[in-house]
C-alpha cells in the first residue's frame, strides 16, 4: 500500500541543523527514501521517538497563527485560549492518527475448518475527514470476504481496528476503501473482497450548496466478487437493511 512502508527511519536523517523543524527533520527523511507523504499515507516509520510530541508542539503554534490570522484574540478570550492545543493533539493523536501510527496488531488464524462460504462484516462506523476542506466524513463500512483453504482469517474486531486506522487520515473516499481493499487482501488472501462504503460529507453540509448530495456510496469488488455477478448480488442483497 502506497506510503504504508515499514522501514526505519534512519538516524537523525542525514542530521538537523540547529532550530531546524522536526517537520523539516520528518520530510528530508522522506524524500531521501523517495517516499511519498500524500494526506492520506502512513508515516510513521519516518518519525523518531519523541518527535510526534515535537510535531505536535509545531503544530500547536502554526495553529496559533492560523488563528492570529483568522483575528480572533486568543489572549482576553476565554474560549480560544487553549485552543490551538486542542486542535494539534486532535489533529495528531485523533482524526489523523493513522498518518502518524503504526499498523494496529492483528492477529491471523489458519482456514482449518477449510471455510469457502461468504462472511458480511459490519456495519463498521467510519470517521474520516476529507482532503479538501478537512470536513468530517462520518459513515459506515461493509466488508465481504470469499475465503479459501489458504486463506487467514482475522478476528472480527481486528476488522474495526484496521478500518479506524485506514480511515483515521485527510482523504478521499474513493481512495480509503481502495486502501482497505489492499491491506485486507494483503492479509487474508482471499478468492473474493468486496467493500461498500456510506458516508456522509460534511464540507457538503457546511459549505457549497449545502446537503445536496451529500451522503456518497462507492463499492470496490475484487476476485470472485468482481468475476462472479450472482456472488456480487447476494453479497449486496445480504447487507443488513435496516443499518443503512
Amino acid at each position: 500500500m502506497s506510503g504504508d512502508n515499514n522501514a526505519s527511519a534512519t538516524g537523525s536523517g542525514g542530521g538537523s541543523g540547529a532550530g531546524e523543524a522536526v517537520s523539516e527533520r520528518i520530510r528530508r527523511r522522506l524524500e531521501a527514501a523517495g517516499q511519498r507523504y500524500h494526506a492520506n499515507d502512513n508515516i510513521e516509520a519516518f518519525i523518531e521517538p519523541g518527535e510526534l510530541d515535537q510535531l505536535q508542539a509545531e503544530v500547536e503554534s502554526g495553529m496559533r497563527e492560523v488563528l492570529r490570522s483568522l483575528v480572533i484574540d486568543t489572549e482576553s478570550d476565554h474560549n480560544t485560549q487553549d485552543t490551538a492545543r486542542r486542535v494539534a493533539k486532535m489533529f495528531l493523536r485523533e482524526v489523523f492518527a493513522g498518518r502518524y501510527a503504526s499498523e494496529p496488531p492483528v492477529t491471523e488464524f489458519p482456514n482449518v475448518s477449510r471455510l469457502n462460504e461468504l462472511m458480511i462484516i459490519g456495519p463498521i462506523t467510519v470517521r474520516s475527514a476529507c482532503s479538501h476542506h478537512l470536513c468530517p466524513i462520518m459513515g459506515q463500512i461493509w466488508v465481504g470476504v470469499m475465503p479459501n483453504e489458504q486463506s487467514a482469517l482475522i478476528g472480527l474486531s481486528k476488522y474495526a481496528r484496521l478500518v479506524e486506522w485506514i480511515m483515521t487520515r485527510p482523504q478521499i473516499q474513493e481512495e480509503a476503501i481502495a486502501q482497505l481493499a489492499d491491506l485486507l487482501q494483503e492479509k487474508m488472501q482471499p478468492d473474493g473482497l468486496a467493500i461498500v462504503m456510506e458516508a456522509d460529507h460534511f464540507c457538503m453540509h457546511w459549505r457549497g450548496v449545502k446537503d445536496v448530495g451529500s451522503r456518497m456510496t462507492n463499492s470496490i469488488m475484487r476476485g470472485s466478487f468482481l468475476k462472479d455477478p450472482n456472488l456480487r448480488r447476494e453479497f449486496l442483497a445480504l447487507m443488513p437493511q435496516n443499518n443503512r
